[in-house]
């Protein structure tokens, strides 16, 4: 890893932390970073203080505790998946969405909400949607893969395809839920850090933890692929292991995601571009580069999304997905100016 990468991880951890700590004094219900560093000593088993209001105690430790550190977790593994996903496809354009993780997830969430399923309360919704992810995931993966081995074309033609279906089944059963079926589906397909829970919270750091131990692990075989897919299998990389390992992880950490805060999109896409840009293409910087930004992004994409009208707040989907877009849009005509226009 050169300086200039270390450099940029430490400067995007350093600012991670510094708004995560500011996020948590913006709101309806003010608090100090001093009642912020004794509710966290008092978590910890440190008294600091005897006289802590009990109001901030509430707002800092059940409210908006759980909603950042759930921001950072779902950030992060948006993040950290979208770059290795861009590495094993060899395709800029990768991400968790590609391969049918987010419709997926979408799918089977509006199909527990339409047919009312409560079997494990309120994780019913969760639960269909992280199943769904799976599934999805799994049936591009199956139909892409011919004689032991899956093209790449091929692979993202199929999540096109799936991703069309998906899209149209989940179009179908919005047109005929009733009302309060169709708010319900229109609310989680936005995207929010609103049910945060520390329950979700551990749920998220979990499945991000296996990503953590997985995806950095193939690094070095994804700066490899970079060279091309013949010249890394001559290197001594299984790039069917290596595709089925990126991806597998991938719908597994996404999936989980998606199911706790719904679907957040255009953060697994623009992350790990800027953090290539800034850090260098390789995988070893990328990854955590882009686990460490989208956790930035998230918090900070959280914190407008709870304050700029409040006391509504606007769906985290839809301003990812609007700043998003500007970015990438931004982000490809500076790319194209600099290799001499658009072709």
């Amino acid at each position: 890893m050169t300086a200039r990468s270390r450099t940029v991880l430490g400067l995007t951890a350093l600012l991670l932390v510094i708004v995560a700590a500011w996020s948590v004094t913006v709101g309806a219900a003010g608090v100090s970073i001093r009642h912020l560093l004794e509710v966290l000593g008092d978590m910890v088993g440190l008294r600091m203080s005897d006289d802590i209001p009990q109001s901030a105690v509430t707002v800092i430790r059940d409210i908006r505790l759980p909603r950042i550190i759930l921001s950072m977790a779902v950030g992060a593994a948006l993040g950290l998946c979208g770059g290795a996903l861009q590495g094993v496809f060899a395709n800029p354009l990768a991400d968790p969405g590609l391969i049918g993780t987010s419709s997926g997830a979408a799918l089977g969430a509006v199909v527990a909400i339409f047919l009312g399923i409560s079997t494990v309360g309120s994780w019913s919704t969760p639960l269909f949607a992280f199943l769904g992810a799976l599934g999805v995931t799994a049936l591009v993966y199956r139909i892409a893969r011919h004689d032991g081995r899956t093209q790449v074309v091929t692979l993202i033609l199929t999540g096109i395809a799936i991703n069309a279906m998906v899209v149209a089944a989940i179009g179908y059963i919005t047109y005929l839920a009733d009302d309060q079926q169709l708010r319900s589906i229109v609310f989680w397909q936005l995207g929010s850090m609103a049910a945060a829970t520390w329950t979700t919270v551990a749920v998220a750091w979990s499945f991000l933890a296996v990503g953590v131990m997985v995806l950095p692990r193939v690094a070095r075989s994804l700066d490899l692929l970079a060279l091309g897919e013949r010249e890394a299998r001559h290197l001594g990389v299984h790039t069917e292991r290596l595709r089925i390992t990126v991806m597998g992880t991938s719908a597994l950490v996404v999936g989980a995601s998606v199911a706790v805060a719904g679907i957040i999109a255009f953060v697994g896409l623009v992350v790990p571009h800027l953090i290539r840009l800034l850090a260098g293409p390789s995988h070893r910087s990328l990854l955590p580069g882009s686990a460490l930004g989208g956790a930035l992004l998230l918090v900070a994409a959280d914190v407008i999304a709870r304050t700029s009208v409040s006391p509504a707040e606007l769906p985290l989907g839809v301003l990812t997905s609007a700043v998003g877009g500007v970015f990438f849009i931004w982000l490809l005509m500076t790319v194209r100016g600099d290799q001499g226009g658009w072709g």
